[in-house]
């Protein structure tokens, strides 16, 4: 029957010959948007829960989050709470366990919520640095570190 069904593919007549849009895969978006009492909090909440695709909606005032679940682009999430009238862009923080060196210049952030620091590109120390193997030799993440201690 295997064969049967291969041909059959070819060969299959349908009514309508519309192209089927492939729905887009379940996706978590995090917005950070200034919100200052319960009215603004309602009014992105249901911007956004009006959206199609949308599963759930989870507002941080205290943070300035919107967590958005759901089969949704995250660009139209975004668009959408901007036309609240409120600024918003997508959710700039990582943990601040997540990062190698937190209080870098461009990671540490004041406005930041507690226990995060800002999303961005950390350059790793070179290794050839006469100051970093001086450090990393005592280090106890070094596995071939000193062992007088």
């Amino acid at each position: 029957m295997g064969a049967l069904d291969y041909i059959s593919d070819f060969f299959t007549v349908s009514s309508s010959t519309r192209k089927t849009k492939r729905k887009p895969i379940q996706v978590t978006v995090e917005i950070k948007v200034k919100m200052d009492c319960d009215g603004c909090e309602r009014r992105v909440r249901h911007s956004v829960s009006s959206m199609k695709g949308v599963r759930t909606v989870e507002v941080d005032r205290k943070q300035s989050r919107v967590t958005v679940t759901g089969h949704v682009e995250p660009n139209k999430v975004l668009k959408r709470v901007r036309s609240t009238g409120k600024r918003a862009e997508f959710w700039p923080y990582v943990a601040y366990n997540l990062v190698t060196y937190p209080y870098v210049t461009q990671a540490y952030d004041k406005r930041a919520p507690a226990g995060f620091v800002k999303n961005v590109t950390q350059a790793l120390p070179d290794p050839s640095n006469p100051d970093e193997r001086l450090t990393t030799l005592f280090s106890d993440d070094n596995p071939n570190a000193c062992s007088i201690m």
